[in-house]
């Protein structure tokens, strides 16, 4: 189960792979793409009308940026090395993580940030107890999964990365906490409706 939920939730958009002399890379969906695909399943799903869709995607698209930039920001600051370094370097040096370990510093989790604020964002405009079932992944090979509310989601996008072996845990539990509060700081920040 951990490595399929690793595997679900991977969203690297540029994998590197290495066979022999040949090296090519494989294109998925990105975090931010995940939950905007999210928002289109449940969109379409729901019958939302014109303006809760532009609503919901500018709010929702906010987010993800705030949250990228947020993350980027606190990576560059801490600079913390990745479980892969660590464990080649004084554990095993044969290690390797089941997913693809990213080429910048572990923490905090990009995937956490952005599903942090993904959730508090759609929790506010869609209700928080919206389960809904994922099919994203569908078009890269994987399965489908069924999240009974985007807390839900954005918990297990988060734990996905520890089960791939690319973060430690605070990375996780912090980078949820950030996304959370910019979800909330994008709420109080941008009115989209007039009272």
């Amino acid at each position: 189960d951990q490595r399929e939920l690793a595997k679900f939730w991977d969203c690297n958009p540029f994998v590197g792979n290495v066979q022999g002399h040949v090296m090519y890379a494989s294109k998925k969906i990105s975090p931010g793409g995940h939950w905007l695909n999210i928002l289109r399943q449940i969109a379409t799903e729901k019958k939302l009308n014109q303006a809760q869709v532009i609503e919901s995607y500018l709010l929702l698209s906010l987010g993800l940026a705030d949250g990228f930039i947020s993350c980027w920001d606190e990576k560059y600051r801490r600079k913390l090395i990745r479980p892969e370094s660590y464990i080649n370097q004084y554990i095993d040096p044969k290690w390797s993580p089941l997913l693809q370990t990213p080429p910048f510093p572990e923490y905090t989790s990009g995937h956490s940030v952005v599903s942090g604020a993904a959730s508090t964002i759609l929790n506010q405009l869609l209700g928080d107890d919206v389960a809904f079932r994922d099919t994203t992944e569908l078009e890269f090979g994987m399965g489908e999964h069924s999240f009974g509310s985007f807390n839900e989601a954005a918990q297990l996008a988060s734990m996905s990365r520890l089960y791939g072996g690319i973060h430690y845990r605070p990375a996780l539990e912090e980078g949820l906490k950030q996304g959370q509060n910019i979800g909330e700081w994008v709420l109080r920040q941008v009115k989209t409706r007039q009272k």
